[in-house]
């Protein structure tokens, strides 16, 4: 395999995200930011994720030939083969879970192995292909990247990552099931139970906007409990607002247009959130 097919294996877009959740974690407990910390929990992360970005090229490498999306991927048109992608993934396991462990503890180290787990196991093994909460269940490795991170500052503090990583879990929904109906065509040519598949895209969309509206309430808990302050709480309320209009006219007409700009809207509101987490701690 080649190296840029080796690094399209990575998933990195998502490793990076992972690698930022981690870090918004970290930014909620920490008193003071320490960069050399900082690297070494990113490095961890996307060890990690990669891992289980590497494992379900392997496992989906037979459904990623059916999808336009997917099939030139390097494990589904045989440029890899599945004994050296299984080799990859433990090795990179193993190496963010040693990040993890000697550079902070093992509470850090076992976040990250739950997170992978929950995404290879949990998601991809066993519910991808069976029914269509898949994605939320799945959606709980993100949650595991806030844990993380926030563990590298106070393993023992668990309310304020425990909300926040509560905001992880119903933000992914939303994200994923307008991403679904995009690729409402490929999901069903593969067979594969998605939301859209299963229901059809008004339903979808329906569900989309009654997920939302929980992950704003969650997102607002921190504030209304007194855990971060009001500049956290008026940005949230505001990326909250915004983002629920965005699904309401995807209600009104779920075109994959909508759905994509409700996918496309998702991203900036989970930055805006961890943002908003960074100057509530710092200038409040």
């Amino acid at each position: 395999m080649t190296s840029r097919q080796i690094i399209e294996l990575l998933k990195l877009r998502i490793a990076f995200m992972i690698a930022l959740t981690a870090i918004a974690g970290y930014g909620a407990m920490a008193e003071r930011v320490e960069p050399g910390a900082l690297a070494l929990l990113a490095l961890a992360m996307v060890l990690g994720s990669g891992a289980s970005a590497v494992f379900n090229h392997v496992w989906d490498r037979d459904i990623d030939r059916l999808m336009r999306r997917t099939r030139n991927r390097p494990m589904a048109t045989g440029a890899g083969s599945p004994a050296f992608g299984f080799v990859l993934s433990a090795g990179l396991m193993a190496a963010g879970l040693a990040v993890a462990h000697f550079a902070f503890n093992w509470v850090v180290a076992l976040h990250l192995f739950l997170g992978g787990f929950i995404y290879m196991a949990v998601y991809t093994v066993w519910l991808k292909r069976r029914h269509w909460s898949n994605i939320i269940l799945g959606g709980a490795a993100g949650s595991f990247a806030m844990l993380a991170g926030a563990a590298v500052v106070a393993p023992a503090d668990w309310l304020l990552p425990l909300v926040l990583a509560l905001v992880l879990f119903l933000w992914t929904p939303s994200h994923f099931w307008a991403l679904a109906i995009l690729l409402t065509e490929d999901y069903r040519q593969a067979g594969l139970p998605m939301l859209p598949v299963v229901v059809g895209e008004q339903r979808t969309a329906w569900c989309i906007l009654a997920n939302s509206v929980c992950l704003v309430a969650a997102s607002l808990l921190p504030w209304g409990l007194g855990l971060l302050g009001g500049v956290y709480g008026g940005i949230a309320a505001g990326l909250g607002a915004g983002l629920i209009g965005c699904n309401l006219w995807l209600v009104h007409n779920p075109t994959r247009k909508r759905a994509g700009w409700n996918f496309a809207a998702s991203m900036p509101y989970l930055l805006g959130l961890f943002i908003a987490i960074f100057l509530d701690r710092n200038f409040r």
